[in-house]
């Protein structure tokens, strides 16, 4: 007889397909088997006891069985279940955003824990009282490092001279910043705005998220994100669902908190 082979471990779900009447395919992200998909028999079951444990934006220690192509969930208990990442309509959209960045950069089966805890860490800062204003951006920087794609911001890509400011480029066919020098040569490179880069450099050296008290103007915000985008959309090759969604929910004035009176860069930005 085959003996089952099970296993625990905890897991964020990034994405979830239904399958046949009462199935569902779990895709989960791991701290020490990286991304894996599992099927969840019956869950969508009135009975079930696992609906209530496998939802997105949760933190979930799962029990489950070695299957021939789909390892199967046999238990699941909810560690987290970040409530207020879902009582909000912006953070729910940022947590979408992670969650299919972290599924189109990573392969299956390629162990991360860096990338797992960043989720976390992130899913963690959206269900505080007050989530940072740039938790989105600082997590694409932070697991785009993680992923090895980390944009150079200090020194020239071309001629690692040190970035001063002034008039820099970015290209993101090369991976980072180039100077006034090199940045014209480069056909891919675009002009990145002194206050941009310090963003993105206070963002980059900032590694816990708890600790991003810089609060900047909304044209300042999206232009942080524009430069972002357009690197992660070539690593992706393709623009993310999400991204076009926050870009309509920051257009729409009805579904915004009222913007303090002078927005500034602040927190010791360089």
């Amino acid at each position: 007889m085959r003996r089952v082979r099970l296993y625990q471990t905890d897991a964020i779900v990034l994405r979830r397909h239904n399958l046949g009447e009462a199935d569902r395919i779990l895709t989960l992200y791991t701290p020490g088997h990286g991304k894996l998909r599992a099927i969840a028999k019956g869950v969508r079951r009135p009975n079930s006891r696992l609906a209530g444990h496998v939802e997105l934006f949760s933190l979930t220690h799962f029990q489950l069985a070695v299957g021939r192509e789909l390892d199967v969930v046999t238990q699941a208990e909810t560690r987290e279940p970040f409530r207020q990442v879902r009582a909000e309509l912006e953070r729910t959209s940022e947590a979408y955003y992670a969650l299919d960045l972290v599924d189109r950069l990573t392969p299956e089966r390629l162990e991360n824990r860096g990338v797992y805890e960043l989720l976390c860490a992130l899913l963690r800062g959206l269900d505080a009282p007050r989530a940072p204003q740039l938790a989105r951006s600082w997590f694409a920087v932070h697991v785009l490092g993680a992923l090895g794609y980390r944009p150079q911001l200090t020194q020239c890509v071309a001629c690692q001279a040190p970035i001063e400011p002034g008039a820099n480029y970015f290209s993101h066919l090369s991976g980072g910043v180039l100077c006034p020098r090199c940045g014209p040569t480069e056909p891919s490179a675009r002009p990145i705005p002194v206050d941009v880069l310090k963003v993105l450099r206070y963002l980059q050296r900032t590694t816990d998220l708890g600790h991003v008290r810089l609060v900047v103007a909304p044209a300042l915000q999206g232009a942080v994100e524009a430069v972002l985008r357009a690197y992660i959309e070539l690593l992706v090759e393709r623009q993310l669902p999400t991204e076009a969604f926050l870009d309509r929910l920051r257009r729409d004035a009805r579904l915004q908190p009222a913007a303090p009176a002078d927005p500034v860069l602040a927190g010791g930005a360089r």
